[in-house]
C-alpha cells in the first residue's frame, strides 16, 4: 500500500479504483499548488514601532502610507503607553548602553503605535523604508530621512531580523491580536 492509499479516506474503499487514481492524482496536483503558492506567498511579520515624538507629531498616517504603498499589509495594531519594565524588555540588548536610562524615559513619554506588517521580506524592507537610525545619515524618501532629525528623536522602530521581529511581535501583542487575511491587491503586487 502506497503513502497516497493510507491518506485515503475511508469512503475511497466504496470507489472504483479509476476514480480512486483520478481523485489520489487531483489530491496531488492540488497539494503541489499549495506547496507553489506558500513557497512564493511570504509570510513574513516586522514589527515596526511609531514612537512618541512621531504619534505627537501626527505622523502616523503618513508613515503607515508609506508602507501600504509599498504593496504591505497591515495585520496587527494599537495604540498603547507601555510601562517600563515592557520597555526594558524591549530594549534589554541596549541595557548597557549610557543612553538607555534616557531612552526608557523617552519611550514612556507618551502614546506608541505598535504595528506589525507582512510581506515578502518585510524585516529588511522595512527597515529600507525606516532609513538609517541616525536620521541625518538616511537617505531622502526614507521616513527617517523625511521626518527627523535626531538619533533621540528618530520618529520610529522597525525590527532588525526576522528573529527579532518574532521576539518583538510576542512581547507587543497578544494571541488573537493580529487578523490573517489576503489583501485583494495581492495578485497585483506579487507576481507569483
Amino acid at each position: 500500500m502506497s503513502n497516497d492509499e493510507q491518506n485515503d479516506p475511508e469512503i475511497f474503499k466504496h470507489l472504483s479504483p479509476k476514480t480512486q487514481a483520478y481523485l489520489r492524482v487531483n489530491r496531488q496536483q492540488k497539494l503541489k499548488q499549495e506547496k507553489l503558492h506558500a513557497a512564493n506567498m511570504s509570510d513574513e511579520q516586522t514589527f515596526i514601532a511609531i514612537k512618541p515624538d512621531g504619534v505627537q507629531r501626527g505622523l502616523i498616517s503618513p508613515i503607515i502610507g508609506r508602507f501600504e504603498n509599498r504593496g504591505y499589509k497591515l495585520v496587527g495594531i494599537k495604540m498603547i503607553t507601555p510601562g517600563k519594565e515592557h520597555l526594558e524588555k524591549h530594549y534589554a540588548d541596549l541595557s548597557s548602553k549610557p543612553f538607555f536610562p534616557g531612552l526608557i524615559k523617552y519611550m514612556e513619554s507618551g502614546p506608541i503605535c505598535a504595528m506589525i506588517w507582512e510581506g515578502r521580506d518585510a524585516v529588511k524592507t522595512g527597515r529600507t523604508l525606516l532609513g538609517a537610525t541616525n536620521p541625518l545619515a538616511s537617505a531622502p524618501g526614507s521616513i527617517r530621512g523625511d521626518f527627523a532629525i535626531d538619533v533621540g528623536r528618530n520618529v520610529c522602530h522597525g525590527s532588525d531580523s526576522v528573529e527579532n521581529a518574532k521576539k518583538e511581535i510576542a512581547l507587543w501583542f497578544k494571541e488573537g491580536e493580529i487578523t490573517s487575511w489576503k489583501s485583494a491587491q495581492h495578485d497585483w503586487i506579487y507576481e507569483k
